[in-house]
């Protein structure tokens, strides 16, 4: 189930991405020969005008065949060049270069927004000023390595249900973060109990026993906050969809900054980095959670997919961008034979980085 949904969440991210390249391509006039479903080999096509929409064997996501985006001699030259992307003005080679990307800002900034209007977890520290928020429950942010809360079982997104002592001479009946850390530094030599929910439905206990932590009192390795539902009306929605989607894209900018930065110094972590794999079971405990929370993901992985492809790597929509900049600093093209030569190599790097970051993954799963 965990792969199906990951499968259709890859291919709605790619095909909204792509879509965005063809229809500014076809405002713009320039020939749209393919726009596929998954990769090829191809199984069955239709042709509606002068494009063909395919469906393919891999489902993967999907691809758009613009005329003269790989300029050669035919659409530079040929009977159709004046349709040919390569032949169109620098500003609409960029719009078409830019639309995929936008299109998965637009969706990340609508998934970000429903989630708020149907019901987005939310800190109750937090929360959107002015909304109440509901059903809060203490929930498990981390679990430090190695402490008495992991080696009990429990995982980041458990929500704690009840708290008492093994011999059951002590629990709680209001539980938040405050009334749990009380409650540890005044059973700090005893077993304690902790039930927790994880999931849709499943329940369980973990019974720890607090050690001294780095600030010299007793503590079973968790952090942790009160969090509960905050839904907002529909304009409301979309303000906050907005705000949230631009927090993330600069979070997400700045991590992938640093990451490469650190990676370009020696000093990469590999555990940082989420591949295919990888993704298939966050996708599986985002589902589990809630509808909200899958939705919420998805956003997620769109504004990625956005910075990824904005990066300036040649065969990257951004390594595309930089050349039509190079082009107009320069005044001329750049020779054909080089930017096609550039793409096609640093496609194969990002392959052969792919397929290592997948090999990592696989490597944290045994």
């Amino acid at each position: 189930m965990n792969i199906l949904i990951f499968f259709i969440i890859l291919l709605v991210l790619v095909l909204v991405h792509e879509f965005g390249h063809f229809f500014a391509a076809k405002r713009f006039g320039i020939r749209v020969d393919e726009f596929g479903f998954g990769f090829p080999p191809k199984l069955f096509g239709k042709k509606f005008g002068e494009t063909e929409y395919t469906f393919n064997l891999l489902p993967l996501g999907g691809f758009v065949k613009i005329f003269g985006e790989n300029p050669t001699e035919e659409n530079t030259s040929g009977p159709d060049s004046e349709r040919s992307m390569i032949n169109k003005p620098a500003w609409k080679q960029a719009i078409v270069l830019f639309a995929g990307v936008a299109a998965n800002f637009l969706l990340a900034w609508l998934l970000f927004s429903f989630s708020f209007m149907s019901g987005l977890p939310a800190s109750v520290s937090n929360a959107p000023e002015g909304y109440v928020i509901s059903n809060a429950e203490l929930m498990i942010i981390s679990t430090l390595p190695e402490s008495p809360a992991e080696v009990a079982g429990l995982k980041s997104g458990d929500r704690v249900i009840s708290v008492q002592t093994v011999s059951g001479d002590q629990s709680l009946t209001e539980i938040n973060p405050d009334t749990l850390r009380t409650f540890i530094l005044a059973n700090a030599n005893e077993e304690i109990e902790i039930g927790y929910k994880r999931g849709k439905s499943e329940q369980g206990v973990a019974s720890v026993i607090p050690v001294i932590g780095d600030n010299g009192s007793p503590a079973i390795g968790i952090s942790m906050d009160l969090v509960g539902i905050v839904k907002v009306p529909f304009f409301k929605a979309l303000w906050e969809g907005l705000k949230f989607n631009w927090a993330v894209t600069s979070a997400t900018a700045v991590g992938l900054y640093t990451l490469i930065t650190e990676g370009l110094q020696g000093k990469g972590d590999m555990s940082a980095i989420t591949g295919p794999v990888g993704l298939v079971g966050i996708v599986g405990d985002a589902y589990e959670f809630g509808f909200s929370y899958l939705l919420s993901f998805t956003a997620l992985i769109s504004v990625n997919l956005a910075i990824i492809n904005l990066a300036p790597f040649p065969a990257l929509d951004g390594g595309r961008l930089l050349f039509l900049l190079i082009e107009k600093i320069k005044g001329s093209r750049l020779n054909p034979a080089f930017a096609n030569a550039a793409n096609m190599v640093g496609f194969a790097i990002l392959i052969i980085l792919m397929l290592f970051v997948t090999y990592n993954d696989i490597l944290n799963l045994i």
